[in-house]
């Protein structure tokens, strides 16, 4: 038998103190910053805790410390003030009630989006560190083997904290990949798997780049992964985790790309494990893509699909975890699929569309779907 590992895309819910201490911080409001350190450490490790008691096998510190997948750059990074243009995705434009009633609902995570108006540099690998000492403990205490880390991608930073500074995109992605390469390589260093967020390459295409051209896109998002596969160029492929994305909101996502546009630009990163969504009513049905382009597919890939969805507070029964697991263990074997969630449950810190108890029994009916599928 071929047990099928778990996984998930990385962000998990914070506990209101965690919120509190992150929002004190993205405010410039005065707190106690050992108390801080201290809050993460502890939260890491109650998260990964539930996460190994609901069947994880690869664990991630749930990105406690961080205000949002992206953004959190900011803080780390030189290079970043005043604000970026806020662009609704184009789905939300076309049905103005809807997205009215998100934002009076407090359904658009408010967080600041700081705009690149000077060289970026890296300020230090202390905030790293620290989060990569609390995963790294947390792991230790709990029995826990493998573990990865969220870093964000250069072509994600520049889809949210937009360019105000270098003289064209290309030379942003450029210096943002200069930047990042630190990370991605202390991240390894230590040990972990190093997931890089990418939804740069499917969101922006309904969220930035609405007036191009699908091709005209797909050109953009080639030059996004020329970057970042040039940040990667001293980490071994196979401790490297790339994550596609739509955009992880609730909506109609009637503007989303295809998967079918997009896949050679996937394959084309420079990583062993893809992970992408399978589950949400817009995409659960291009597994057909990964069937009908089997022979594009790298051997050296493993797929790590979603087989949970992270926007809605059902929870996926495990024979249906098992059967969407199945989908791609039939196209490349057992051995070369991880089951995986849609995104993330915690996204930005103190928003999120799943109760965090809904989160944790989500991840656990993937870890018996998997079972099951292993069975």
């Amino acid at each position: 038998m071929t047990k099928i590992l778990t996984t998930h895309v990385g962000s998990l819910p914070r506990s209101q103190e965690v919120v509190d201490f992150i929002f004190a911080r993205e405010r410039h409001e005065p707190y106690d910053a050992d108390a801080f350190d201290s809050c993460m450490t502890k939260a890491v490790s109650e998260t990964v805790r539930r996460q190994v008691e609901a069947g994880v096998d690869i664990v991630s510190d749930g990105e406690t410390s961080k205000i949002s997948y992206a953004t959190y750059v900011k803080d780390r990074y030189t290079g970043f003030s005043g604000d970026s243009p806020r662009n609704a995705p184009a789905d939300l434009k076309m049905f103005p009630s809807f997205l009215q009633r998100l934002a009076n609902e407090g359904g658009t995570p408010q967080y600041a989006r700081p705009q690149c108006t000077g060289d970026v540099r890296s300020k230090g690998q202390d905030e790293l560190n620290k989060d990569i000492r609390n995963l790294k403990q947390a792991m230790a205490e709990h029995g826990v083997e493998r573990g990865f880390m969220n870093a964000a991608s250069p072509g994600v930073i520049s889809l949210f904290l937009q360019n105000g500074h270098y003289r064209s995109r290309e030379a942003y992605l450029a210096a943002l990949a200069d930047a990042m390469k630190q990370e991605y390589e202390t991240i390894v260093a230590a040990g972990l798997d190093l997931q890089l967020d990418c939804p740069d390459l499917a969101l922006s295409r309904h969220m930035l780049f609405a007036d191009l051209s699908d091709a005209e896109f797909i050109a953009i998002a080639e030059m996004h992964v020329e970057a970042l596969n040039h940040a990667l160029q001293n980490v071994p492929q196979d401790r490297v985790r790339v994550h596609i994305c739509w955009g992880n909101y609730e909506g109609p996502h009637c503007c989303d790309i295809a998967m079918d546009q997009v896949f050679t630009t996937l394959m084309a990163t420079k990583s062993r494990y893809v992970l992408f969504e399978t589950s949400n009513p817009r995409h659960a049905h291009e597994w057909t893509v990964f069937r009908d382009r089997k022979s594009e597919i790298p051997d050296d890939k493993i797929l790590v699909p979603g087989v949970v969805d992270t926007t809605t507070n059902f929870i996926e029964h495990p024979e249906l975890v098992r059967q969407r697991i199945e989908r791609f263990a039939n196209i490349v074997g057992p051995d070369r699929v991880i089951a995986g969630s849609d995104c993330g449950f915690g996204t930005f810190a103190g928003f999120g569309a799943v109760d965090p108890d809904i989160a944790y029994a989500k991840l656990a009916s993937l870890a018996e779907g998997a079972r099951l599928a292993s069975a």
